[in-house]
């Protein structure tokens, strides 16, 4: 059994066997264990726009999650799995976690675990969806590291060259992702993520 940590309701982790989904109904926060987890804690208040974005800026403090983010650091700590989050995120600082490279490979935490950048366009994603793991495993498989290959469409739907936006004319991609699209996580990428929680459970087997 695979503990799904701060998934969406109806989304990618219902309905799998040998996967225990907790949506926001459930509060992850209170997971006790005792299966390795995938967990997904909420990233508004740790990204680029943590203090509450263009059109109300400075009225969020900046890590104000609820503690989901150390709720989440330590399930993973605790029973195994791995933790998934944005590039760049300020948990990573807050929380003395290895900033990863952009080149990919698995960086040793001193608490025992791995940390690495990977990009989600590998998987699927429509953007390259730049993101980071945190896993607490006996050994991390590699991930397809580096920039995805393709072209994708911006994550946050701006086009800061102007020979972007161009091209996203002429492809019919001149459009924001949406909020949903956004987060999305490829189904690929989810099998990757239980894959990795799952290598605990295979090595805690008799």
């Amino acid at each position: 059994m695979i503990a799904a940590l701060y998934v969406q309701r109806g989304g990618c982790y219902f309905g799998i066997e040998g996967v225990d989904p907790w949506d926001e109904a459930r509060d992850a926060r209170t997971y006790d264990g005792p299966h390795p987890c995938v967990a997904h804690p909420p990233c508004a208040r740790w990204g680029k726009y943590w203090h509450g974005g263009p059109s109300r800026p400075h009225t969020e403090k900046l890590g104000d999650d609820g503690g989901c983010f150390a709720a989440a650091l330590a399930s993973v700590r605790r029973w195994g799995g791995v933790l998934e989050h944005p590039a760049y995120s300020r948990a990573w600082l807050a929380h003395g976690l290895p900033w990863p490279p952009e080149t990919g490979g698995w960086q040793y935490d001193i608490e025992g675990g791995w940390c690495c950048y990977v990009e989600q366009g590998w998987y699927g994603h429509r953007a390259r969806k730049a993101t980071w793991l945190y896993a607490n495993v006996p050994a991390p498989s590699p991930l397809n590291w580096g920039p995805a290959p393709g072209d994708f469409l911006p994550f946050d739907g701006w086009y800061h060259r102007q020979k972007d936006h161009a091209r996203a004319r002429r492809t019919g991609q001149l459009r924001r992702l949406s909020h949903k699209h956004r987060a999305a996580t490829p189904l690929p990428f989810r099998d990757v993520l239980l894959s990795i929680a799952g290598s605990v459970a295979l090595e805690a087997s008799p």
